[in-house]
C-alpha cells in the first residue's frame, strides 16, 4: 500500500507541461521547411523503369540473378533482382543507355521525373521509380525500443521516428533530445524540445539518412543510475573485503 502511495505520488507530480508534445502550436507560425530526403554520395538506389511494352524497357533495369532460399545448386531457383547504383563522390551514377546521371541534391521524386525524360526518346509512357535502399536512422536512449530502423518513405520527422521505437519513455527528457548528422565528412548536432511547437522550423525535424537520435535520461534517472553503479561498487569491494578477512582468520 505504502508502495503504491508514493508511485501515484511522484506520477501525479508530472505537469502537462513537462511531457506534453508542441505546446503553442495554436499561436505560433512555422515555416514549413522541404522533408524530402536528397541523395548524396555513397547512396544505394534502386531504379526500376516501365513501360506498356515491358520488353522495350529491359535495357533500362540492370539485374542480378539470386539464388531463392530452399533453392539447391542445381534446383534452378534463382530470383531476378534490380541492381543497385552506388552514387559515387562526384555525386553521379552511370545509367544504362543514357550514361552518366548527376543525381546528387535531388529528391528520389526529381530524380525519377530526369530518368523519365531522359528515356522518353526510347520509350512510350515511361514510368520510373527511385528509391534510396541506406535511408535509416538510429534511435537511442530513453525510448521503449532504441533500435536502428531502415525507413521505407522518402521522408522522416523526428516525432516520426520517435514513434518507431515506442516513444520517449517518463524518464527520458522531452525538451533536450540530440539529433547527430553527418555531412560532407563533418559530424553536426541539434538539441530540439519537443515541448515546442517551433521545433518543426528547425532543419534536424525532418532527419536525414544515417542520423542517430539520443534520448537522454532526466536529472532522478540519472541518479539513480549513479546511486545504483555506486552501491554496486560498494558492495564489490566489501566482498572482496570479507574474503579477505575470512581467509587470514582462518
Amino acid at each position: 500500500m505504502l508502495v503504491l502511495c508514493i508511485v501515484f505520488l511522484t506520477t501525479s507530480c508530472v505537469s502537462r507541461k513537462s511531457v506534453a508534445y508542441f505546446q503553442g502550436l495554436e499561436t505560433s507560425e512555422q515555416k514549413r521547411l522541404p522533408d524530402n530526403v536528397e541523395i548524396k554520395p555513397d547512396d544505394l538506389l534502386t531504379i526500376r523503369v516501365s513501360a506498356p511494352e515491358q520488353a522495350a524497357a529491359l535495357p533500362f533495369n540492370l539485374t542480378k540473378s539470386v539464388m531463392a532460399m530452399g533453392q539447391g545448386t542445381g534446383g534452378g531457383g534463382a530470383n531476378v533482382e534490380l541492381e543497385t547504383y552506388m552514387v559515387s563522390n562526384e555525386g553521379t551514377i552511370e545509367f544504362p543507355v543514357i550514361g552518366t546521371l548527376e543525381v546528387e541534391g535531388l529528391t528520389s521524386i526529381e530524380l525519377a521525373a530526369k530518368i523519365k525524360k531522359e528515356v522518353l526518346p526510347y520509350l512510350q509512357d515511361p514510368i520510373v521509380n527511385v528509391r534510396i535502399l541506406n535511408f535509416q536512422i538510429s534511435v537511442l536512449g530513453e525510448v521503449a525500443s532504441p533500435g536502428t530502423f531502415p525507413i521505407e518513405d522518402d521522408h522522416v520527422s523526428l516525432p516520426k521516428a520517435l514513434g518507431f521505437a515506442g516513444d520517449v519513455l517518463l524518464t527520458g527528457k522531452r525538451t533536450n533530445i540530440l539529433v547527430m548528422r553527418e555531412e560532407d565528412g563533418v559530424t553536426t548536432h541539434a538539441y530540439l524540445d519537443l515541448t515546442n511547437a517551433d521545433i518543426v522550423s528547425s532543419p534536424y525535424y525532418n532527419l536525414q539518412q544515417n542520423d542517430v537520435v539520443y534520448v537522454e535520461p532526466i536529472g532522478p534517472r540519472r541518479q539513480s543510475a549513479s546511486y545504483l553503479g555506486t552501491a554496486s561498487s560498494y558492495l564489490s569491494v566489501a566482498s572482496v573485503l570479507v574474503s579477505l578477512v575470512l581467509l587470514f582468520t582462518r
